[in-house]
């Protein structure tokens, strides 16, 4: 399978989940309680049950490492490819009846995304982006046109700045734009992996998420912003590398062209 046909493969996927994650919103749901007290609901299990059997069917020498069955202890070793997925990024704000929240594919090789999937049940969007060779797009509607996007260079007038809504701590974030010397036209809080979206397609300019985060909500964003001519660093100034042990991030910062 081409990278091109894993990318038709995730945004089918992708699709499909989110429109299991739309009925189980207009049916209503419970929200119960992991491990490590995070949410998850019926949706985040039928999401990740649907995407994992097709990967797994469609893919069967590519690992699968995703969220819930993480949680559930089930280990998968990193491989050289391997597919991430977070069924249902931003559960946070889904249980709280908010329209922030992502399905999220991603696919690695070497240690770097190359591809991603981001679909917005509540919106309709599914994004889809390919770092090499390079191209990025947004689709209204799992049959609506595929219409090309990319990053939009820092505005002259000030950036847009998505702050995470689930996890803001105002003193880190002031910091941070203090060593940054960054010209804000606003700054708008926003749930889940929607901000890689956004930042895509030259909506936003910036996301820093001063905390850490799991590898599979950020693979598919960052392999889309990439794609979209975008950059995802970690704290250490390099793009973020995936196949860490316990697939854990540090910090972040997503922006557009530079």
């Amino acid at each position: 399978m081409t990278d091109q046909d894993a990318l038709e493969l995730a945004a089918r996927l992708a699709a499909r989940a989110a429109a299991a994650i739309n009925a189980v919103r207009a049916a209503g749901f419970a929200v119960e309680r992991k491990g490590d007290d995070s949410p998850v609901t019926e949706a985040d299990r039928i999401a990740e049950a649907l995407i994992v059997e097709g990967l797994r069917e469609a893919t069967p020498g590519l690992p699968v490492v995703a969220e819930e069955e993480v949680a559930a202890g089930i280990v998968t070793a990193p491989a050289a490819r391997f597919w991430l997925v977070d069924p249902l990024d931003g559960t946070k704000e889904f249980a709280r009846g908010l329209n922030e929240f992502a399905v999220c594919i991603g696919l690695v090789a070497a240690g770097r995304p190359v591809l991603g999937v981001l679909a917005l049940p509540a919106t309709g969007e599914v994004f889809g982006g390919l770092v090499a060779p390079r191209q990025a797009w947004k689709q209204q509607g799992e049959a609506g046109e595929r219409l090309p996007i990319a990053a939009r260079p820092m505005p002259a007038g000030g950036a847009v700045l998505l702050d995470s809504r689930s996890h803001p701590n105002p003193r880190r974030m002031a910091e941070w734009l203090a060593d940054r010397r960054l010209k804000l036209d606003r700054v708008q809080p926003m749930g889940s992996a929607m901000k890689f979206a956004r930042i895509a397609e030259g909506a936003a300019d910036v996301a820093p998420r001063l905390g850490p985060t799991m590898e599979w909500d950020t693979a598919a964003g960052q392999a889309l912003l990439e794609a979209a001519g975008g950059r995802v660093l970690g704290e250490d100034g390099a793009p973020l590398r995936y196949g860490k042990p316990g697939w854990r991030n540090g910090g972040f910062v997503a922006e557009g062209r530079r």
